[in-house]
């Protein structure tokens, strides 16, 4: 089968959210084996049973605080003892605080830097041994539009954002020769709970944004997920593939 994980283990952050139980649903379809990582344990411990019972493989679920960098540090080790290994990471775990730059208060920056950038940062550095270890690997962020294009408000998340995507191709450069690629996703609207609560006015003035005239959802940031975590994609490094129905269109 094409884009099969069949035999791969991997590491899926923010989880239990909208678009990352969307990634972790489609990496399991696939085949591969999953350690799901979250702050919400309830959520994360019934979507591993859920999978578990559709997909069978035994995924596993590692309850971490992504604000707290020893509990960062501890993640990738205890997802090798757990899995026995780490082919695949997916950095898509991620909070907003927005505002307007004059009105920015430190700790929302902060708190953005620090989850969105840093963790993932964190996370990356601890994943290249293990993955060069296993003779190759897969590093796939999650990263957004608005990371390409600014958007008002969000300086803090924009600048995480953008910071993600050229992290991702000097580490890409790093690793190219190990048969690990560094590769990320930036979604444009994508269709979750906390769109679901806008009013009508509200999904119309983004709808009217986006040339297909709607917003996307979480499978199809996933199938973009998989196909880069798959074999077939292993000439494919540095790259963004840009998920937002020609909301933005990248060269």
């Amino acid at each position: 089968m094409m884009f099969s994980l069949e035999g791969k283990t991997a590491l899926v952050t923010g989880a239990s959210g909208g678009i990352g139980s969307s990634i972790a649903y489609a990496l399991a379809k696939q085949g591969a084996r999953l350690a799901l990582s979250g702050s919400n344990a309830d959520k994360l411990r019934a979507f591993r049973e859920q999978l578990n019972s559709e997909f069978g493989h035994d995924h596993v679920e590692i309850t971490c605080d992504l604000s707290n960098a020893k509990q960062v540090e501890e993640l990738i080790p205890a997802t090798v003892d757990t899995l026995g290994s780490m082919n695949i990471l997916v950095n898509n775990a991620g909070i907003t605080r927005d505002n307007l730059a004059m009105r920015m208060k430190d700790e929302e920056w902060d708190d953005v830097i620090r989850i969105n950038l840093e963790a993932s940062f964190r996370l990356m550095r601890a994943s290249a041994r293990p993955m060069m270890k296993a003779k190759g690997g897969r590093i796939i962020s999650i990263t957004s539009v608005v990371g390409h294009t600014g958007n008002p408000g969000q300086m803090n998340y924009t600048a995480a954002k953008g910071g993600l995507t050229a992290m991702s191709k000097s580490l890409a450069q790093e690793l190219a020769s190990r048969n690990i690629t560094v590769n990320c996703v930036a979604p444009g609207f994508i269709r979750t709970a906390m769109t679901d609560a806008l009013n009508d006015d509200q999904k119309g003035a983004i709808n009217s944004r986006i040339p297909m005239g709607r917003m996307g959802e979480g499978e199809e940031i996933a199938a973009a997920v998989a196909y880069l975590a798959s074999d077939e994609a292993a000439y494919v490094t540095g790259q963004t593939l840009h998920v937002n129905g020609g909301m933005a269109m990248m060269g």
